[in-house]
């Protein structure tokens, strides 16, 4: 009778083991292991693309896509910082832009001159040359930023088409500011209306894809903080952050001024890029088309944003053979891609590789857990069906609490 309930308490154990375990730990990754693994493929994608363009297997056109898909990124990466994630709607963009490519390309190219270094030297990343560049996306970015913080503290006091028409006519001025420069100063430093030409092609793809990679860090690192999560409160509701303590000002001025900045580096990089900088390039229709790029990722998905960017960037070249078509299939296919996808491509979806390694590894280890239980309830039922030692019988476990032998009713009768 002991063993009948022996076996029937260890089944019962086993079978309370599998209904726990999926209670086990959750595997999580920590920030630092997160950042060393994006990290690590982030170096590992640059080398693959940089063996690529060594061995020549991507031609010279091809690679000056790519750029200017790295840069593009940059621009809708750096606009959705201030209509997804702060929902805003400035439409200033391509003006930051034009004020960062303009400092940027002027100081480079200055500079090369005083210090006697040719387009050789850019080419073949000497390091007096790398370091202007670095130094003259620094200004470019910083640029971008002092003339966001000058728009942004009045600015975004105003809401929705009140602050797209106010960072509108902030563009309009620098453009026109940029073509009258030269003529209203009577220093050649612009260009006026024919550009500025002359610009040494600086941008390559290793430094386009280390400053893609480090606004996206940047921008995703922000958001995941306490500044990140008071944006998002603010784009959801003003007057619920304000009542929890949020000063509006500040972090509605932060994320304009870092969304500037990191347009300004795209345009040093543009500059560099093209080699012609021209005030006609930075027009109205310039801030709409990265506008686009954002509306059509995803308002509020940095993923989204990354798509869109190089998707409508190739497209218009995938479409040359179209000639004069291309621009009407170009159309049709952003009107598809709105009606059937009214939020964007992937809505307010963030992407994360971490995250998707925690479910990867946390769906392995639910579909093993139940196994591993499994063979310990098997042998806890096993050990319950061994045969007793010898001297012990089903009437000793019958005894008494006191240790008194169990005597028959029967047998005490006879006796």
């Amino acid at each position: 009778m002991a063993r009948f309930f022996n076996r029937k308490q260890a089944t019962a154990n086993g079978a309370s083991a599998v209904q726990a375990a999926p209670a086990h730990a959750a595997f999580k990754l920590t920030h630092t292991q997160g950042f060393l693994i994006n990290l690590v493929l982030s170096v590992i994608v640059v080398a693959i693309g940089q063996f690529m363009i060594s061995s020549h297997m991507v031609s010279r056109y091809q690679l000056s896509v790519i750029e200017q898909i790295g840069i593009y990124v940059i621009m809708a990466v750096s606009l959705n910082l201030a209509v997804g994630y702060l929902g805003q709607l400035p439409l200033g963009h391509a003006g930051f832009m034009s004020i960062g490519g303009y400092v940027g390309a002027i100081f480079i190219m200055q500079t090369s001159q005083v210090l006697h270094l040719s387009q050789r030297a850019f080419v073949t990343g000497q390091p007096l040359a790398i370091l202007l560049v670095v130094v003259g996306l620094i200004l470019g970015g910083l640029a971008a930023a002092l003339c966001g913080l000058i728009i942004g503290i009045p600015a975004l006091r105003l809401k929705g088409d009140y602050l797209a028409i106010v960072t509108l006519g902030f563009a309009e001025i620098i453009r026109v500011f940029i073509l009258n420069f030269d003529s209203t100063f009577n220093i050649p430093l612009t260009g006026g209306a024919k550009g500025l030409t002359g610009i040494f092609l600086y941008t390559n793809f290793i430094n386009t894809a280390v400053v893609v990679a480090l606004v996206l860090f940047v921008i995703h690192t922000l958001m995941k903080s306490r500044w990140g999560r008071a944006i998002l409160a603010i784009r959801d509701n003003e007057i619920a952050a304000e009542a929890c303590g949020i000063n509006l000002t500040f972090h509605k001025t932060l994320a304009f001024v870092l969304s500037a900045a990191f347009a300004g580096m795209a345009g040093v990089l543009y500059a560099g890029c093209i080699g012609v900088m021209a005030p006609a390039k930075f027009g109205f229709m310039k801030s709409v088309e990265v506008l686009v790029m954002v509306v059509l990722g995803g308002m509020g998905s940095q993923l989204g944003s990354v798509v869109a960017a190089v998707g409508l960037t190739v497209l218009p070249e995938a479409l040359r053979s179209f000639a004069d078509l291309r621009m009407i299939v170009y159309s049709v296919v952003l009107i598809l891609a709105m009606m059937f996808r009214p939020r964007g491509l992937f809505g307010s979806y963030d992407f994360s590789l971490s995250r998707c390694i925690e479910r990867v590894v946390n769906a392995f280890r639910s579909k093993s857990a139940p196994v591993a239980v499994a063979v310990a309830a098997d042998a806890a039922v096993a050990a319950a069906e061994e045969p007793a030692p010898v001297g012990t019988s089903d009437d000793a476990a019958a005894d008494g609490a006191d240790g008194t032998p169990h005597v028959d009713a029967q047998q005490g009768e006879e006796d």
